[in-house]
């Protein structure tokens, strides 16, 4: 019976019970499937109690899907909770075990808000200026705190008797934290591992009762998520993991996939078969992911026929490739496609402003998938509204907004009072609080600057480009520090895509006087309206990150240019290992595509530097003869492919062929001359002694001495 639409290597994998099962399952071959019936073979022909087999999910959703569909193969009734998120896991263990650390079994966990309103109370207590150290900050620094000691931070700070003097912000965090017993989302990991840890009858009741533990993505887990897992197999030794470390995405926040890679195993299987894509596409999946070291080899084979095969599209500008790709939709609609039969993925979120533009333009209804359309999004709405109160002073819905942003100290007693006046008056709010601005209650300082800034915007406005009229207003209202600060550098990227749009809808104006504010704000109106929320049938546009599980019948990839994808930035920081994160990103993003894929870069400059921008490495890795070209890109753009690539080598210090010894004297600029003790290959920099100190540098800021 559960032997039934599983295939020779689907079956082994459910079979294969005992010890230690690595299954290496690559994209679209059914291993939801294959969990599903090993979890119901365990229970049915092997008679193990539901209670008694763990298996573990990565979200909520996956966690409910599996559940039902196990529920239609079990003999024993009701499925358990024990089929779950690893967070879901711990947090059953925690309520049975947490007062061995002095906690009540009704703790609190903190969800983003609370966690950052508490870190806010820790920074009050100090006396702490949250302009210049955000409380995003001070939660980074308490989860490296955590991160680096976790036994020890739960030992001095949560346990009964723990001091409640500290000298530093991070510490009085944890102090307030266990003073509410409250739970991040790091503790609730690190204390279940330290009470299995720490206290034998615990763990013996959890390792005696887990006979079986499954865990699914597990190339998404991170050290600590390893170190808990291996614990709750340890005393019968049956541990079971599944995954792709070819769909590793998520190391850049602490994932392991080198783990599953280095796994060792009694059982391994490979699951090659994809049941998703066409021939084509995977073929171009293989042909990406090859260049990757750190995987194990596999070459994913499928079982449908062709249909088309996939394209790279090259455009001259942004918008071109935006109204491209909006075409192709709606030429696919008007051949008997759904619009939900389209998704559009790209790397970074700010990407979707000129597709959403294209797509609102010939009436395509779409959704942003996992996020927010990009005039919905707060940065770009406060930005709009200082232009909005600008053109016209009786907005009060846009003055609303932005009185108190940044912060002035206009709280909600004070906005109540000019309500109530301007009510009084008949008139609107800023032209009351304008006439009003010498009464005591509304005559502060920021709040005067604030009338200051929109009269003279208005008086400029006519005159001003947007462009330089928006950067005029941010810098002085505050919002442009604002966004430097507060370490969500998604939002920069986002503003810095608002003022590129701004800039190219000044360049279409051969009349200056039609580059203004005003024309701006009736050329965006279309872009703000919400219709389309009564739609269902929708195109979705999504990140790659957010696509992680899904598919689509159709699948463009957008943004294709070197610098932005594969990201340097990421490379920059963690080299060699940030590339193949890259790529394993792009390989994610091709086999979401069930029938048609269709890649695109566009010429132009690149956001952050201005630099010229050329076609992502991930298209030249495409074997030419499984992909068919469509826009005639000119041969030179490759080889500044190439040439990009050579420089961020060189400046990364991998253009040097010859490693120095250790021992070898070297020089820098500023820190003087040191001793080479050591060389990461992986990164290519040297360990350096200067003095007392020991850094890690790139070779090329290096000479020998």
């Amino acid at each position: 019976m559960t032997k039934v639409s599983l295939n020779e290597k689907q079956s082994m994998a459910m079979e294969a019970t005992e010890g230690r099962v690595r299954v290496v399952a690559g994209a679209g071959s059914g291993k939801t499937r294959v969990l599903a019936h090993r979890f119901a073979f365990i229970v049915n022909e092997l008679g193990i109690a539901p209670g008694n087999v763990l298996c573990l999910t990565f979200t909520n959703k996956a966690a409910q899907e599996m559940k039902h569909r196990i529920a239609s193969m079990v003999d024993r009734g009701d499925v358990n909770d024990l089929i779950c998120t690893i967070h879901s896991f711990c947090v059953k263990l925690l309520r049975r075990e947490i007062y061995r650390i002095g906690y009540p079994k009704n703790f609190i966990i903190l969800d983003e808000t609370d966690a950052k309103d508490l870190a806010k109370t820790a920074m009050q207590e100090f006396g702490i200026d949250r302009k210049k150290n955000t409380a995003e900050r001070l939660l980074k620094n308490v989860a490296a705190l955590k991160g680096y000691d976790p036994d020890g931070y739960i030992a001095r700070y949560l346990m009964p008797g723990a001091d409640e003097n500290s000298p530093e912000v991070k510490i009085r965090y944890i102090q307030l934290q266990r003073k509410q017993f409250a739970l991040d989302y790091d503790d609730i990991i690190y204390i279940a591992t330290y009470i299995l840890t720490h206290f034998a009858d615990a763990r013996k009741y959890w390792c005696e009762k887990l006979n079986y533990v499954m865990v699914d993505e597990v190339q998404d887990c991170s050290g600590d998520d390893w170190k808990l897992i291996e614990i709750l197999a340890s005393h019968h030794g049956n541990l079971f993991v599944v995954g792709d470390p070819d769909q590793a995405i998520y190391e850049w926040r602490g994932a392991s996939p080198k783990t599953f890679v280095n796994f060792k195993a009694d059982t391994d299987i490979i699951l090659d078969v994809n049941y998703r894509s066409t021939p084509d596409i995977l073929a171009v999946a293989n042909s990406i992911i090859s260049h990757n070291r750190n995987r194990v080899r596999k070459e994913l084979t499928a079982v449908r026929l062709n249909e088309r095969i996939p394209e790279w599209n090259h455009y001259k500008s942004e918008t071109e490739e935006a109204e491209g790709i909006a075409s192709t939709i709606e030429k696919g609609v008007i051949a008997g496609a759904r619009f939900s039969d389209f998704a559009v993925l790209y790397r970074s979120s700010f990407m979707s402003l000129r597709l959403e533009q294209a797509l609102l333009k010939r009436k395509i209804p779409y959704t942003v998938w996992g996020g927010v359309r990009f005039f919905e999004r707060k940065e770009i709405k406060d930005i709009i509204c200082y232009l909005r109160l600008t053109a016209n002073e009786h907005d009060d819905m846009a003055f609303t907004r932005i009185i108190n942003v940044p912060s002035r100290k206009f709280g909600s007693v004070t906005y109540g009072k000019l309500k109530k006046l301007a009510e009084a008056e008949a008139d609107s709010l800023y032209p009351t609080l304008r006439r009003h601005i010498g009464d005591p209650a509304f005559g502060k300082k920021p709040v005067r600057d604030f009338i200051d800034l929109i009269e003279e915007a208005k008086s400029i406005a006519p005159g001003t480009k947007v462009s330089d009229l928006t950067d005029r207003l941010m810098k002085r209202s505050g919002l442009d520090t604002m966004y430097r600060t507060d370490e969500e550098e998604e939002r920069l990227e986002n503003v810095s895509q608002l003022v590129n749009s701004m800039l190219e809808f000044e360049n279409k104006r051969f009349d200056e006087d039609e580059a203004d504010l005003f024309h701006y704000l009736h050329e965006i109106a279309l872009f703000t309206n919400s219709d389309h929320e009564k739609e269902k049938d929708k195109t979705r546009l999504m990140t790659i990150h957010q696509s992680k599980g899904l598919e689509f019948p159709n699948v463009f990839i957008m943004g294709l240019t070197e610098g932005s994808f594969p990201n340097h930035r990421s490379i920059r920081e963690r080299r060699s290992d940030g590339e193949e994160e890259e790529r394993r990103l792009m390989y994610v993003a091709v086999t979401r595509a069930k029938d048609m894929l269709r890649l695109s870069d566009s010429e132009g400059y690149l956001n952050d530097t201005g630099a010229l921008k050329y076609p992502s490495r991930f298209i030249s890795e495409i074997e030419p003869s499984l992909i068919k070209t469509v826009g005639n890109p000119d041969p030179s753009l490759l080889e500044g492919t190439k040439n990009m690539m050579r420089r961020l080598n060189e400046e990364l210090g991998g253009g040097d062929e010859s490693v120095m010894t250790t021992g070898t004297k070297v020089s820098h600029r500023v820190f003087g001359e040191g001793v080479v003790e050591g060389y990461d290959p992986v990164s290519k920099s040297y360990r350096v002694r200067f003095r007392e100190k020991v850094r890690q540098m790139i070779p090329s800021v290096l000479k020998p001495v």
